[in-house]
C-alpha cells in the first residue's frame, strides 16, 4: 500500500471515567449512594459547560457542591472536581439523560428539587445565566420529574441574572 493509514484518535473519556472514579473514592458506599453521586456529578459538568466556560467561580461552586454530598471525602471531591475540569465538556456529552434518570428513579421529589436549585444556583454563579443555560436547566427539569413552577422557584433568587431579561 503505497498510503500509509492515519493513526486513529485518542478516545475521549466517557461518563465511564466519572461512574470508576466515584466507585474508587466510595468504595464501602452503597449502590445507590453512589449512582446519586455519579448522577449529580455528571449534571453538574453538563451545567458548568453549557456556555462552554468553567471558570474560577463555577469550579468554586462545584467543589462545594460536591461536599455536601453524602459519603464522599475531600479527596473524592478533589478527584472529581480535577476530572471535571480536565473531561467535563466530554463527561457532559455523554447520555445525559442517564444522570437524570437515575435520580428520578432513585430519589424523593424533594431531593431532586434540591438538586435543582444546586444546578441553578451554579448557572448563575457567574453573574449570568445564558440562554443555553436556561434551555438546558428547563430540559433537566423535566428530566428530573419537576415541573416548570419547581424551575421558576429556583431560578428566582437568580432572576436578574438572566441574560433573556437584559
Amino acid at each position: 500500500m503505497f498510503f500509509s493509514r492515519a493513526p486513529k484518535p485518542l478516545r475521549a473519556p466517557s461518563a465511564d471515567v466519572l461512574r470508576d472514579l466515584v466507585r474508587s473514592e466510595m468504595r464501602d458506599a452503597d449502590e445507590d449512594s453512589a449512582r446519586i453521586v455519579i448522577s449529580v456529578a455528571g449534571l453538574l459538568a453538563r451545567v458548568a459547560y453549557a456556555d462552554r466556560v468553567y471558570g474560577e467561580a463555577e469550579q468554586a461552586y462545584t467543589r462545594d457542591a460536591l461536599s455536601r454530598l453524602h459519603g464522599l471525602t475531600s479527596d473524592g471531591v478533589a478527584a472529581i472536581c480535577d476530572l471535571l475540569k480536565q473531561h467535563g465538556r466530554t463527561i457532559a456529552a455523554q447520555n445525559p439523560q442517564a444522570f437524570t434518570r437515575e435520580l428520578r428513579e432513585r430519589v424523593d421529589v424533594e431531593l431532586r428539587r434540591e438538586v435543582l436549585d444546586v444546578l441553578v444556583d451554579l448557572a448563575a454563579v457567574d453573574g449570568e445565566v445564558s440562554l443555553a443555560e436556561t434551555d438546558l436547566l428547563r430540559g433537566i427539569t423535566a428530566a428530573l420529574g419537576l415541573t416548570g413552577d419547581d424551575y421558576l422557584h429556583a431560578q428566582t433568587r437568580h432572576r436578574e441574572k438572566l441574560s433573556l431579561l437584559r
